[in-house]
């Protein structure tokens, strides 16, 4: 899959805390049944706090040597994301090309958008009966996605990595499921393996992850940094680690 690719690196960052996470939190600390969000999930904008988490993320690029900074930026349309991406490169004044791929999009929760958890047993037994059977990596709820759908989206990606990409290093802006997978692809994780360092070891709003190319390994890829907040610490920002509410919660992505 990756003969002939000139990528040489992938810096993978989580998009800083958002409104959704903040309604999120909420949500859950008062056991609603639904996240009070008021936008629709691709227009769903970085918290106050998100927006200093980008400009630490900046700081961390701009000060990378110069033959380790990216070369361009593949971004999640979602604007949390994207924005993460271009406070963070305005710090230092960059100016990259930007490739939008609605494949980095966070996952679809269809019917259950929103909703937490006690939302969806409530409005939606049988639903929470089988995400219980099926387990959250295949679970796909009526119009959505599973882990594993976007497992796929990931491999594609990666895939034209390979063939069009001509940059050695790229910025992906993503979400938390979205990276968690990338490394799952890349460390050819199983179901039990990935599901266990979400839970113990979630990706952290703002939080850096890395992979490189490695022909030695059997993926081709070798996860070389993984849920660095060290930027965020150094700068004062504080460190919020409020994992996706698809799998945690049960409602909007956060």
């Amino acid at each position: 899959m990756l003969a002939g690719m000139s990528v040489r690196e992938l810096i993978l960052v989580r998009h800083g805390q958002s409104a959704g996470n903040v309604a999120a939190q909420t949500a859950d600390r008062d056991h609603l049944e639904r996240v009070a969000v008021t936008a629709r999930d691709p227009d769903v904008e970085l918290s106050e706090t998100g927006r200093e988490q980008a400009h630490a993320v900046g700081l961390w690029l701009a000060r990378l040597p110069a033959e380790q900074r990216p070369g361009i930026v593949w971004t999640s349309p979602y604007r949390r994301a994207r924005e993460t991406a271009e406070r963070a490169l305005a710090v230092g004044g960059q100016r990259l090309d930007y490739r939008v791929d609605e494949r980095l999009r966070d996952r679809d929760l269809g019917i259950t958008d929103a909703l937490t958890t006690a939302g969806i047993r409530a409005r939606y037994p049988e639903e929470a009966e089988r995400r219980r059977w099926l387990g959250k990596f295949y679970y796909r709820p009526p119009g959505g996605e599973s882990w594993a759908d976007v497992a796929m989206r990931v491999r594609a990606v990666l895939t034209d990595l390979a063939n069009i990409e001509e940059h050695e290093r790229v910025l992906i802006a993503a979400h938390d499921v979205v990276i968690l997978l990338f490394c799952y692809v890349a460390e050819a994780l199983d179901e039990a393996s990935v599901l266990e360092r979400a839970r113990s070891n979630g990706l952290r709003n703002a939080s850096i992850c890395r992979l490189a190319r490695d022909m030695s390994s059997p993926t081709g890829w070798l996860v070389t940094a993984y849920n660095e907040d060290a930027h965020l610490r150094n700068e004062g920002v504080p460190v919020t680690e409020q994992p996706g509410v698809s799998d945690e919660v049960g409602g909007c992505d956060a």
